[in-house]
């Protein structure tokens, strides 16, 4: 097997497990709260789960550049190591948390040193041939997609079978081993020498250096929106099966049918829309995608049951699987060399930026025109974005191709 699908290979399953670690507490949390870390009261609770959860996407925001910037100078496999087993650690240590502070800066030391994620797409984008990105960002992005989607229902099997504190020593585990088998499996190519004589330039000269690229500071925006956009209607979803549905029974198994429909089709579209991408470029997909999206997400509004509903969000998924890695697989294509890193961390913060307004913003305009009106809300910043990928993105390589 060639060096680069090895990579791919063990990335892959990397990306499984620290996305299924991530979301595997989804549905003990609150009950984690309630009978390991003394609450008692509801609302407290609620308060707890919601601040816990997002501290982590915080500090990922945050220090997501620092780490880029320490990628592209001492080595993309380093920062993936240091990530991998640095989470393993910290998520043992969540399980011997003896309140909710302790989670709470455990979530955000883990945010702190996170950067898996970037560091395994910028090293596949350094060590793939270039016509073979886009099913490479593809394929890698169906593994995060599958942890995304399978993490709660683990965690859920978990929880009955072997109680809260010891998914967490399980999950260290596996992200440990995760990390191992990248240690000896993985390789890239990196000169250290070469990369230590380049300019030391700081994280606020490197964003700016890189936003004067005008099709960088484009994907950037685009980045922030689809997962905003996407992750806006989220948390409300539960409400709206509830409302299609009625207080019937088995309203739990629909509600989390519902939220996982989009990612099963979105993980076997991606490596499909990759492989395709590389044909005809990645500009078209991502137009497309952006397009499928955002005339799924109108019908979405009028369901007149959760069927329809289900199949819909199922719909959307397959197109769904087609921005991310179009984005990062464009993202490549305009970064200078040696910058790679850096520029997919940034790419990373506004991912995380999304992935903490969209839920707030969504709750807002759910309260003021309801939850059907964020649906249409997302449907009009996707036909924006389409909008604004055709000006920079489709016209520029029109451009290039004229």
């Amino acid at each position: 097997m060639e060096q680069w699908k090895k990579n791919l290979a063990v990335l892959w399953v990397g990306q499984f497990l620290v996305m299924a670690g991530m979301t595997m507490i989804i549905p003990f949390l609150s009950l984690y709260l309630q009978t390991d870390l003394g609450l008692s009261d509801p609302h407290e609770t609620a308060t707890w789960a919601g601040i816990i959860f997002a501290g982590n996407f915080v500090t990922s925001f945050l220090f997501q550049p620092l780490w880029g910037k320490l990628s592209d100078r001492y080595g993309r496999k380093m920062m993936l190591l240091r990530s991998g087993f640095g989470m393993a650690i910290v998520m043992v240590l969540m399980g011997f948390a003896q309140n909710p502070w302790h989670l709470l800066l455990l979530r955000m030391v883990n945010g702190t040193i996170s950067g898996f994620n970037p560091a395994s797409v910028s090293l596949i984008s350094a060590t793939t041939p270039k016509e073979r990105m886009g099913f490479a960002m593809g394929t890698l992005q169906s593994g995060g997609i599958a942890g995304t989607i399978l993490g709660p229902f683990i965690g859920g099997l978990l929880a009955d079978a072997i109680g809260f504190r010891p998914i967490f020593y399980v999950t260290g585990l596996l992200l440990f081993l995760a990390s191992l088998l990248a240690m000896f499996v993985v390789k890239e190519s990196f000169d250290r020498t070469k990369a230590a004589a380049k300019p030391n330039v700081s994280i606020i000269q490197g964003f700016a250096s890189l936003s004067r690229i005008p099709q960088l500071k484009s994907l950037f925006a685009v980045t922030f929106l689809i997962q905003f956009a996407m992750i806006g209607p989220m948390p409300l979803m539960p409400l709206y099966v509830q409302e299609l549905h009625g207080t019937a029974v088995n309203l739990a198994f629909w509600s989390g049918l519902v939220g996982s429909a989009a990612g099963l089709s979105n993980m076997v579209s991606s490596p499909l829309l990759g492989r395709l991408s590389d044909r005809i470029g990645q500009e078209r997909i991502l137009l497309v995608s952006l397009i499928g999206s955002a005339l799924l997400f109108i019908p979405q509004a009028m369901a007149g049951s959760v069927w329809q509903l289900l199949v819909l969000r199922f719909l959307q998924g397959v197109f769904l699987g087609g921005l991310i890695p179009s984005v990062n697989a464009l993202i490549r294509k305009h970064t200078p060399d040696g910058m790679e890193s850096r520029s997919f961390s940034f790419n990373s913060s506004t991912l995380s930026l999304g992935n903490m307004i969209g839920p707030i913003v969504g709750g807002v305009i759910s309260g003021w025109i309801g939850i059907e009106g964020v649906f249409i809300t997302s449907a009009v910043l996707f036909v924006l974005n389409a909008l604004w990928v055709n000006r920079t993105l489709l016209a520029h390589r029109k451009q290039r191709q004229g």
